[in-house]
């Protein structure tokens, strides 16, 4: 009889790496109206997964957000920010065989998850790792190989020192047998690694290597600018063509591509949306205004008139009744994303784009990290507000809470519950009368 395998879905992280969107759990972002982890907890179920195990902060974010959810999922609270070890010992009293751990953020998993189950029930492996190449290995743990066999996982080596260029993902087939080797290693936020590498040295550990999104692999977030590629992909695979029935459309805006308007949303006249393009319910797009080519805006956003958006995301605003907050007047958007109740004074610019046409780099806890992307305009948190004639540069991370001043250029990121101004001397003058 094949036994039942159980999902662990590990969403309690601080997300250290994602800011300034870490103001909440990163699976909670929204693309499409929806919470990433929605998406991964339908590619589970159409998988074959029935028992799904959710570890989450003691804010319990991610139940409150599933509320309405149409699957009946186990939740475990992890009191501390302890590592992805502590996270799943905290799920071991509700595991009763095999299961697979993995993050919250993978929308894209189903055909990997079922290549797992058909590997496990044929060749009855104790452990399975999921893994994917990568031209940064001294970000992540790297396998140790021969041939498809695991002998040991080497946590973000030193230049030079890569066992191989395949990196683990966090996509995990276990038994619980793995408890037995995780109570014997030192308890520290990499434990969980150093027990896998432990009980490779125990039993026959094999990899399942995929490929990357470019290839058509899956997409996992650790910086804020991969979501777009988890955008893009959303967009393109679930993005249905639909204007609502209480949308109200000028019939003088131009709409192509595959677009969908949500409900009481209002497009002016001489607005251009060219798809794929996602609008929420009640959100409003000004006279004249360009927005075009994978955008996502979620409800209640505004963009005033006269204003340009481009490959740029948007969480939600506030209503539009309490005064056009959570809104862009005129001014160019690209490639950018930007969190829930942001406002922007008119002229706004956020620059995507280096002069000398290299890859942007983004300055992410004290380091550089190469986007791979020769186009990046700004990431704000929430709550902050942007005075007219402001701009940004590119690669820029502005955190929640700020206030950016009018005539502000920001050329470097900008902390949480902080001000940037730029002052300027004015003089009066009497004139003479001749």
């Amino acid at each position: 009889m094949t036994k039942t395998i159980q999902a662990v879905i590990l969403a309690a992280g601080e997300s250290s790496r994602f800011w300034p969107l870490n103001y909440q759990h990163k699976s909670l972002m929204k693309i499409m109206g929806r919470p990433l982890i929605c998406y991964l907890l339908d590619e589970l179920k159409k998988a074959g997964i029935k028992e799904i195990v959710i570890v989450q902060k003691p804010e319990r974010d991610i139940e409150k957000a599933l509320k309405n959810y149409p699957y009946e999922i186990n939740y475990v609270v992890q009191p501390d920010p302890k590592g992805m070890g502590n996270a799943l010992w905290r799920a071991k009293p509700i595991l009763k065989g095999p299961f697979i751990v993995l993050n919250a953020d993978i929308v894209d998993c189903q055909s990997i998850i079922k290549d797992l189950i058909r590997r496990y029930q044929k060749e009855g492996s104790k452990a399975i790792i999921v893994g994917q190449k990568t031209k940064t290995p001294q970000l992540f743990g790297m396998l140790k190989l021969e041939g498809k066999r695991i002998l040991e996982i080497v946590e973000k080596p030193k230049p030079g020192q890569e066992p191989s260029d395949i990196k683990t993902v966090v996509i995990d087939l276990l038994t619980p047998e793995f408890f037995l080797t995780y109570e014997k290693v030192p308890k520290e936020q990499d434990d969980f690694e150093k027990a896998l590498s432990a009980y490779a040295k125990k039993v026959e550990m094999e990899v399942l290597i995929v490929k990357n999104r470019e290839e058509e692999g899956p997409s996992f977030l650790k910086y804020p600018h991969q979501l777009f590629a988890i955008e893009r992909f959303l967009l393109s695979r679930f993005l249905v063509p639909k204007i609502s029935k209480t949308a109200r459309v000028s019939p003088r805006a131009i709409i192509e591509g595959k677009v969908f308007i949500g409900e009481n949303t209002t497009i002016f006249e001489n607005a251009v949306i060219k798809g794929p393009c996602y609008i929420g319910s009640n959100c409003l797009i000004g006279s004249h205004s360009l927005v075009r080519e994978n955008v996502n805006l979620e409800d209640n956003v505004v963009i005033g008139a006269f204003a340009e958006i481009t490959r740029s995301i948007f969480q939600e605003g506030r209503p539009i009744r309490s005064g056009f907050f959570g809104s862009t007047h005129s001014g160019y958007f690209g490639d950018s994303i930007i969190g829930p109740n942001c406002h922007f004074g008119s002229g706004i610019i956020t620059a995507n784009f280096r002069l000398d046409e290299k890859n942007i780099l983004v300055t992410v806890k004290n380091q550089k990290i190469d986007t791979g992307s020769s186009c990046l305009g700004v990431i704000v948190g929430r709550n902050s507000y942007f005075g007219l004639h402001s701009s940004t540069m590119p690669g820029v991370l502005i955190g929640s809470d700020c206030i950016i001043g009018p005539r502000t250029a920001v050329f470097e990121n900008v902390p949480d519950n902080s001000k940037l101004i730029t002052k300027f001397q004015q003089q009066v003058l009497k004139i003479r009368k001749t």
